[in-house]
């Protein structure tokens, strides 16, 4: 804790891209601000910035060490602002990552609607189908159809998620539509991959009735980003496996259309992951009980489309 002062420089430096700017934001002098800097890097034995009369750039050991330092400073910062105004302080940034289809066509509007209810906050939202180390990303919260293996972690459920097989209007007029699993076979598919390759294997079940399909890889359009696959999708490539957030929009405009409804596919339920013993700031704890109201609501508005698919 001696050299926090000089951590918060380093930090406002890398920010700015400038030394002396952020010296002087710190109410230092240029020589000031560089004896700081210097004997910081003497501290930890290491140069965190290539410097010139033109430019300051972060070191490999540099760019480490600011990852660590940013939120450990917003960390202590959280806790004092919590401390003078009883945990009430909604500002700062939020660190969040989300699965990229339901990123770019849900959440984006909610996280605007939540800025409007508090303009102090600013977010980091990382998009991305695979299930990353929070715990090395850094990532204050995390939504998920799945829920990651790790006992660091926290999984909040937020609400049911369907998975509907669908496709264009365009592909269905062309080709027609299965009415039973073993038929997918015969049409074009969509496949979203992962660490662990591609999922070719899709489960139904009708009532009592269960059937899986073997999609073959080498006959599909693969991706691993949902965003993607969606957009083939709409494009007339075939059909896909998609949660019915990413797709509910596309269902309401007719750009696509639910096959098979009465097939079920095994749900995946939304969840709100985040760190078991790590401080939650109240920016943080204020998102997710917004979240819970918004995806409470949306879940009654999608029982509309759901209905039809009982059973």
């Amino acid at each position: 804790m001696d050299n926090l002062g000089d951590i918060r420089l380093f930090v406002l430096a890398a920010s700015l891209g400038s030394l002396s700017a952020a010296g002087r934001k710190l109410g230092l002098s240029p020589a000031a601000a560089s004896a700081r800097l210097v004997k910081l890097e003497a501290t930890l034995q290491t140069r965190l910035f290539e410097r010139t009369t033109r430019q300051l750039r972060l070191t490999d050991e540099g760019r480490l060490y600011l990852a660590q330092c940013e939120p450990a400073l917003q960390a202590l910062d959280d806790a004092g602002a919590a401390l003078q105004a009883g945990h009430s302080v909604v500002r700062g940034k939020i660190r969040l990552s989300a699965t990229s289809d339901f990123g770019r066509h849900g959440l984006m509007v909610w996280l605007d609607e939540f800025n409007e209810r508090y303009p102090d906050v600013r977010f980091s939202l990382t998009l991305s189908d695979n299930l990353s180390n929070l715990l090395q990303d850094e990532i204050d919260l995390a939504l998920r159809f799945a829920v990651p293996p790790d006992s660091g972690l926290v999984a909040r459920r937020l609400a049911p998620n369907r998975r509907v097989l669908c496709a264009a209007p365009s592909y269905i007029a062309l080709h027609g539509m299965p009415s039973h699993p073993d038929d997918i076979e015969q049409f074009q598919c969509i496949l979203l991959s992962g660490a662990s390759g591609p999922a070719s294997e899709w489960r139904f079940q009708r009532g009592d009735d269960v059937a899986t399909c073997h999609v073959a890889p080498e006959d599909c359009r693969e991706t691993n980003d949902g965003a993607l696959a969606r957009a083939w999708a709409i494009d007339g490539y075939g059909l896909v496996l998609k949660s019915i957030w990413d797709v509910v929009a596309d269902v309401r405009a007719q750009r696509l259309q639910i096959v098979m409804p009465e097939w079920r596919a095994p749900d995946m339920p939304v969840h709100a992951i985040f760190h078991r013993n790590r401080y939650m700031a109240p920016r943080v704890r204020a998102l997710l009980d917004f979240l819970v109201a918004k995806f409470d609501a949306a879940s009654t508005e999608l029982a509309v489309y759901l209905e039809p698919m009982a059973g």
